[in-house]
């Protein structure tokens, strides 16, 4: 027997209007968008909140979706334009602050057991390590970090990807690459300075 994807199986109803759709859609994805959205923009509150408004703008298009709708790609191109246009408005407004990092820079907060290092100056050198990685992505333009969020953390294909953004595989292998490229010039400067 061959396994449907929930996804489709979900969308008629979806379609129709029924809450229990919506709400079985929101289970599967509410925190794959969520994990995205933090990766984005860095900010706990704010990510729950753009993950919350996909789902509210699904409810709100959900009459007018297609039946070949794939929903993984409408919620996660709803999140990355959400997202873009978040950042955009705290560069129009910089005096708001930002929520305090965690210890582990995760949403969430809490260091899993077992993985304290014992060695501080290791410790903070993979933290500045992490700290470097992460200026170096929020610096990539929306195109180019989009795709590497979308690739590296949440395990797209570029396929997948391609649908997300609107591009070809191939587009999207040339985004990854020169997103790297730009990464690696922006990691090497920044660690060897």
């Amino acid at each position: 027997m061959e396994e449907t994807d929930p996804d489709l199986a979900d969308l008629p109803d979806l379609r129709a209007g029924d809450p229990e759709a919506l709400r079985r859609v929101m289970d599967r994805w509410a925190k794959r968008l969520h994990a995205f959205a933090w990766r984005y923009l860095q900010h706990t509150t704010d990510a729950q909140e753009i993950a919350m408004e996909a789902f509210v703008r699904l409810h709100r298009s959900s009459a007018k979706l297609r039946a070949d709708t794939r929903l993984g790609a409408w919620l996660f191109t709803t999140t990355a334009n959400l997202c873009r246009n978040r950042l955009r408005w705290r560069r129009r407004h910089p005096g708001d602050s930002w929520e305090e990092m965690t210890e582990t820079g995760e949403p969430g907060g809490t260091q899993p057991l077992g993985t304290v290092n014992p060695d501080p100056a290791a410790a903070a050198e993979k933290s500045d390590r992490a700290d470097a990685l992460v200026g170096a992505i929020e610096g990539l333009p929306h195109r180019l970090k989009t795709v590497v969020l979308l690739h590296h953390f949440d395990g797209l294909s570029y396929q997948e990807i391609g649908d997300v953004v609107g591009c070809s595989p191939r587009g999207i292998e040339t985004r990854l690459y020169r997103a790297r490229q730009q990464l690696r010039e922006k990691l090497t400067k920044r660690l060897t300075d």
